[in-house]
């Protein structure tokens, strides 16, 4: 096994602990990931998915630029080992609560003006 698919492994680790992506390949991950990822990181990412397949074969591995794939796999795995994923969870959950919350008072604020309309308040 090649550094780089050793590497794009390992990432596709981190992204499926700290994502939730599940896929077969590194380049399906990435794709799964899609805006969760900022845009220098997804491209850090295409650039290892591009890699990936030229590490399999014999002869065009040695095409590769070891030392800038390094610097791609490093960028992402920074990335993904920064993610809280407690943090995360919370975050989604306050948003559905707001939105929750926003609702009820609108729906209470339309019911205030339909009894005040019809004179019961």
């Amino acid at each position: 096994m090649s550094q780089v698919q050793e590497q794009t492994l390992e990432l596709k680790k981190l992204m499926r602990d700290k994502l939730g992506v599940r896929a077969g390949s590194f380049s399906v991950a990435l794709r799964k990931a899609g805006r969760r990822l900022p845009r220098s990181v997804r491209r850090y990412g295409r650039e290892l998915a591009k890699a990936e397949g030229l590490a399999e074969h014999p002869k065009l591995r040695n095409t590769l630029d070891e030392s800038r794939l390094d610097t791609a796999a490093s960028r992402i795995r920074e990335h993904l080992t920064g993610i809280d994923v407690a943090d995360r969870r919370k975050g989604y959950f306050l948003g559905v609560l707001g939105v929750v919350a926003f609702n009820i008072l609108v729906i209470a604020a339309i019911l205030m003006a339909i009894l005040m309309w019809r004179g019961f308040i």
